[in-house]
């Protein structure tokens, strides 16, 4: 009950409604550019995504004659939806973008050692939508260095604060 008072509240006040994020996405790769896209869903897969169950961490997306589709991304059955109304959880999903974005991601990916990964699942105005990103793999050494200077970035407004503070 209060799922979907929180549904219809986010739906009246014009907001983004979280369903999946990928945060190990921001962690394993350096985020080169953002998209939003629509995602062609059945009916039971909205209904399920409005329970906010999804999983989107071993999602990747490809370009496949002029087209972008989502993998590995796990939306599971609507518990109502039996037999005919259910839908495949694993299935690939097309992905809605403009033919000249699906081309520039397309081109930057097999001309550099880049993948694309979804960021955020989310409802927009009632409408579900995906943030994919062109990204570039990190080795362990470059995510200890980010890690690294996340916290001296950190300590860095600690210590201004303390000074406007004290000062």
């Amino acid at each position: 009950m209060q799922q979907r008072r929180a549904a219809a509240k986010a739906a009246a006040d014009g907001g983004d409604r979280v369903v999946a994020t990928n945060r190990r996405a921001r962690h394993d790769y350096d985020i080169v550019e953002t998209l939003e896209c629509g995602i062609v869903l059945t009916g039971s897969e909205v209904k399920s995504l409005r329970g906010g169950t999804a999983q989107i961490t071993d999602g990747y997306c490809r370009v496949e004659d002029g087209e972008m589709w989502l993998f590995s991304t796990h939306i599971p059955p609507w518990h109502y939806a039996v037999g005919f109304g259910s839908h495949d959880p694993d299935r690939r999903r097309k992905l809605l973008a403009h033919h000249h974005q699906i081309a520039h991601f397309a081109e930057q990916t097999q001309t550099q050692p880049l993948t694309i990964v979804p960021l955020r699942l989310y409802f927009k105005d009632g409408r579900a939508k995906i943030e994919i990103a062109l990204a570039r793999g990190r080795k362990l050494y470059d995510r200890r260095q980010a890690i690294a200077a996340r916290d001296a970035q950190r300590d860095m407004a600690r210590a201004a604060r303390h000074l406007e503070k004290y000062a």
